[in-house]
């Protein structure tokens, strides 16, 4: 028997979604049927982009623009995606910057920048979220982690910090919003083929790969996959969980 996840009549604001993980999850949602608020930093072309390839599934979206930096920002978007339907369902924290730096050798700014974004944002929009959803006593927030959130790696202690925050605040959430429905979820992938990954040196990508038991890099869609099943009601008594989607990095 197959089973067919109907994410229609639901609002979705997926946050970072104009390329990468975050444009797969968005795509994901809409074809699940969800009227999915898209988000940026700025208003690009590549938002626009998956805007089109939404509309192209069927799919119902809108657009927020917000600079996460900022805690005010963080909120204004979540009001404003919340406008878009009069209600909102799920929220999916996925935008994040990541920049390398030795210890000893990465500027306060770029630890202030990183801490701001990846957790104090996260944090401002989980917050007005919750708010929202407990007018409807009910809903999902999946956010974003990473592997170096829980394991670490070298080079990116303001980034690991950042994303290991963000998975002790899912679980705090998840005990504390479990009485009034709403669900909070952590997916931390590993290393995923994306821009910023196609970047790197073949050296390093083939170090990265060699770790992996799966012997290949993650894709996108499927972080999308399990955004996904924690977005929808197959997931309805799953809250407080890290799922790592890493082909068994760490096993």
């Amino acid at each position: 028997m197959s089973i067919e996840i109907d994410l229609a009549g639901r609002v979705a604001l997926v946050t970072g979604s104009s390329r990468g993980i975050g444009r797969a999850i968005a795509l994901r949602l809409a074809a699940a049927g969800a009227h999915v608020v898209l988000h940026g930093r700025e208003q690009s072309e590549a938002l626009s982009a998956v805007e089109a390839e939404v509309k192209a599934l069927g799919g119902a979206c809108s657009t927020v623009v917000a600079d996460l930096a900022s805690a005010e920002e963080a909120r204004r978007m979540v009001k404003d995606a919340f406008g878009a339907a009069k209600r909102l369902d799920i929220l999916v924290n996925n935008a994040g910057v990541l920049t390398e730096g030795l210890i000893g050798m990465t500027p306060d700014e770029t630890v202030q920048h990183t801490l701001q974004v990846n957790l104090e944002g996260a944090l401002a929009a989980i917050q007005m979220a919750a708010r929202l959803m407990m007018r409807t006593k009910s809903g999902s927030i999946i956010n974003l982690s990473s592997i170096m959130g829980v394991r670490g790696a070298p080079g990116v202690m303001a980034y690991a910090a950042s994303k290991a925050g963000l998975v002790g605040a899912s679980l705090a959430a998840a005990k504390e919003l479990a009485p009034s429905g709403i669900r909070v979820n952590v997916v931390a992938p590993g290393f995923i083929a994306t821009d910023m990954t196609r970047n790197l040196s073949e050296e390093l990508i083939a170090r990265r790969v060699s770790a992996i038991a799966m012997q290949r890099p993650g894709l996108p869609e499927e972080v999308a996959d399990a955004v996904l099943f924690l977005a929808s009601d197959l997931s309805r008594y799953v809250t407080g969980q890290v799922v790592g989607v890493d082909g068994g990095m760490v096993v």
